[in-house]
This record gives C-alpha cells, sequence and structure tokens, in this order.
C-alpha cells in the first residue's frame, strides 16, 4: 500500500505539482485528429492535466491549441469564428493564430500595431497516427517526439479511439499492468465464444484456464519498467509475456496472444485529478487492418462502447450501473457488462471513489509490476523536484519497445528465451 502523501504525490497532475511537472516534460496525445476535421471547423474545448485549453485547425490544416480566452477581456474562444488562418473572438474580433499570435484588432485605430504586443499562451504541437500531440513543458525542455512503431504508418494501418472515465489516470493505468484481471473480468464460460477470440485478437486456446499468473521478474530501464509473467498454458506448456510500461502512462500490449498478430497500445492521459482519458491504437505495421477489426473499432459495441454524441463518454455509465445484465452475468459473462471496455470502466470508476484512497489496499504477489511502476513514478517525480531530468523524453528510440509473448515447453530453459529482449530492454545479465 501507499502512504496518504504518497498517494497525493502519484495522483495529482495539475499545474505545478510534482507529479504534473513530470507528466509535463513528455509529449502527450491530447485529443483525436477526428475532433479537427478539417480546415475552418468548430474549435474543441479541451482539458488536460488540470489545464482549460482550446483546439482548432485552421486555413492551411494547422492545428493549435491555445488559451481558451481571448486576451482582450477574457471572451471564451470556444465561440470565435475559424476563418482566414486564425480564431477570432466574436465580442470584438480579435484574432489568434495557431500559436496564439494576435494577428488583427480590428476595433482600435492602433490595432495594426498594438497587436504585436498581445500573445495567447499555446503549446508545441504535432499530429501523428490519427492523434494530436501536445507539449506542456518548459520550452527550454522539449525533446523530439517518440518514435513508437506506428507514429508513421499509412492511415489504413492503424485505427485509433478515445474513451473518457471518472476516476484518476492511474486506476486505469493500473490494469494494463495486472496479469490476472482479465481471467475474471472479462472472461466467459465458453472460452470459444469470447468476442476476443472471433475477432482474431485473443487465443482461446488459453483463455482464462490458468487464473494464476506469477512473475519472475520485474526490472526497472530507462523507458520505465518491464515485467516478466508466466503462466500455464495447455498441452503442458508454459506461456511468457514481457511486458512493458514507458513512462508515463504508454501500455503496449505483448504481441503473440492472437491469430492476427496485431500491435496495440493503450496512453492514459489525465483530464484532472478526478477524470482520465484513455487512447487507443489497434495497428498492423505490416498492412491494411482487416475489415471485421476496423468496423468493431468505428461501429461495433464491444471493443468501443456506444458513446454520448458529441462526446468520448460511455452511454453506459456509472450513473445508469453500466448496463449491467444479472441474467447475462449468472449465463454468459463473468460480469455481465456488455463492452470489453466498460468492464474496465465499471470497476475503476467506483474503486473507493475517483482517487482510490491506496492505504486502504492488500498487495499480493500478483501486483509486483504495479508496486514497481508506482516506485518508479515517484522516483522520477521527486528527482525532478530536485532538479534531475526524466532521460526517457530525450531517447525517443526508448519509446520502440516491444513487448511479446511466448508458448514454451515446460522444461525449456525460460532464462535463455527472455534474455535476449531483456537485453534489448536495457536490462542487461539476468539476475536481480
Amino acid at each position: 500500500m501507499l502512504s496518504k502523501e504518497e498517494n497525493e504525490l502519484l495522483t495529482r497532475t495539475g499545474p505545478g505539482t510534482p507529479m504534473g511537472d513530470l507528466f509535463r516534460r513528455f509529449w502527450l496525445p491530447v485529443m483525436l485528429a477526428e475532433e479537427v476535421p478539417a480546415p475552418d471547423c468548430p474549435a474543441v474545448r479541451l482539458r488536460i492535466l488540470g489545464e482549460d485549453l482550446l483546439g482548432f485547425r485552421d486555413s492551411d490544416g494547422r492545428v493549435g491549441i491555445i488559451d481558451p480566452y481571448c486576451a482582450h477581456r477574457g471572451a471564451p474562444l470556444f465561440f470565435g469564428r475559424n476563418e482566414e488562418r486564425g480564431l477570432r473572438c466574436v465580442y470584438h474580433g480579435w484574432k489568434y493564430d495557431v500559436e496564439g499570435n494576435c494577428i488583427d484588432i480590428p476595433n482600435i485605430a492602433e490595432g495594426a500595431s498594438y497587436k504585436k504586443k498581445v500573445k495567447l499562451f499555446s503549446y508545441p504541437v504535432a499530429e501523428k497516427a490519427g492523434f494530436i500531440w501536445a507539449y506542456m513543458g518548459p520550452h527550454e525542455k522539449q525533446p523530439p517526439l517518440p518514435k513508437f512503431e506506428w507514429m508513421d504508418l499509412p492511415r489504413s494501418y492503424y485505427v485509433v479511439s478515445k474513451i473518457v472515465s471518472n476516476c484518476n489516470y492511474f486506476q486505469s493505468l493500473e490494469g494494463s499492468m495486472d496479469p490476472t484481471h482479465g481471467s475474471f473480468l472479462h472472461s466467459t464460460p465458453d472460452a470459444a465464444a469470447n468476442p476476443m477470440g472471433r475477432l482474431g485478437l485473443f487465443d482461446t486456446d488459453n483463455s482464462h484456464r490458468d487464473r494464476m499468473a506469477r512473475y519472475l521478474r520485474v526490472d526497472d530501464t530507462a523507458y520505465g519498467v518491464v515485467g516478466v509473467v508466466e503462466r500455464n498454458a495447455p498441452n503442458d506448456r508454459r506461456q511468457v509475456s514481457i511486458n512493458h510500461w514507458v513512462a508515463p502512462t504508454f501500455t503496449p500490449q505483448a504481441r503473440g496472444s492472437g491469430s492476427l498478430d496485431l500491435g496495440y497500445m493503450r496512453v492514459r492521459v489525465p483530464i484532472d485529478d478526478e477524470n482520465s482519458c484513455v487512447f487507443r491504437i489497434r495497428y498492423d505495421p505490416r498492412q491494411p487492418l482487416p475489415d471485421r477489426i476496423r468496423h468493431e473499432y468505428n461501429d461495433g459495441d464491444f471493443l468501443t462502447p456506444e458513446l454520448i454524441p458529441g462526446t468520448y463518454w460511455p452511454v453506459a455509465n456509472k450513473e445508469n450501473d453500466y448496463f449491467i445484465d444479472r441474467f447475462m452475468q449468472r449465463n454468459f459473462t463473468f460480469t455481465g457488462i456488455k463492452s470489453f471496455p466498460l468492464q474496465d470502466i465499471a470497476v475503476i470508476e467506483n474503486q473507493w471513489g475517483p482517487i482510490a484512497d491506496r492505504t486502504r489496499e492488500h498487495l499480493v504477489a500478483s501486483d509486483e509490476m504495479i508496486i514497481r511502476v508506482r516506485r518508479h513514478l515517484l522516483k522520477m517525480a521527486r528527482d525532478l523536484g530536485e532538479g534531475i531530468e526524466p532521460p526517457a523524453p530525450h531517447r525517443p528510440e526508448l519509446f520502440a519497445t516491444q513487448p511479446i509473448t511466448m508458448r514454451l515447453p515446460k522444461d525449456a530453459p525460460v532464462e535463455e528465451a527472455i534474455t535476449p529482449h531483456l537485453v534489448a530492454a536495457g536490462v542487461g545479465e539476468i539476475g536481480r
């Protein structure tokens, strides 16, 4: 468990907080490109890391993330006219470009000269892989973009999505480092009936037969943490997965667990301390995605739940108990909650409230990677407070690390199989 002080440090990411300062050293996805789909489209309100912002795409297709209020008298630029390479305030006509520069003040005679003295704060922006990225830290500390393998893929090779939930970012993040919850939360009595298996994203031959998982080792790395977990597999074999947490909240999913062998990553980004969003990308680095996967993410209701129109909040939510179906729970699924992500959201949103009280928990061996990630994040935030910068942002190649799942004979030397992957992750020799 954590102390109250440690939990506060871990979960608070607003301006001026230690963890907030750490997050602001990294490039983060802050919205989907589809939220600003075309030049001169309506501006979009954003709230990221406790800051209220505004995103818009100008006439040339460039995206800006700026102060949401006009510098003149604080009118909301959300209602502004997006036209002719800038966003014009409807109150008095002051106009701003994507970098926050005031480019027109039409209501005073001296506007042409006075506009040079006016500038809204703005953040550096990049558009990659269907996401709009922002760097919200000190200008002089700005790193290059991370080099995930999916950053420059053709659009047909990936699908992206976004879901908002009413809980702190770390409650969502912990689920990706929990190797046993899927054997319960996402299970079905008949493994072959699991939709993940039908989609080719999950190996139903081993679906939830061994509900225990054992960490063989967990190590700190320059990019975050790597964990090696083992579970029993059919036919007298063992399944070994090498999983990664990439600071501050990137969690790639191990390949080799389904017939399609697709890449998958989730990124949890704090909206504020009590709300967060998860950005997801499913991709194939070799070829376009199958239509059934694209359909399920765009129009299905299992991998992406139905969302309230105009938002990224699920229709099934805390207020309606996620439409839990007790008949389905008794007979067909472990939870009775239909959508795969909602099964997670139902747990994390109600886990001792929007900010979980980790002084009350009882951790066990299957929580080893969660414990290590907490320690790593806390250390990074404390180090930054003492002037020690995190190394990963300025080493973009570190973000290309790849998780993997292997099936091995029971008597196979595991160390021999995992050593090359750990060496690639920068761990070095086997042994703690």
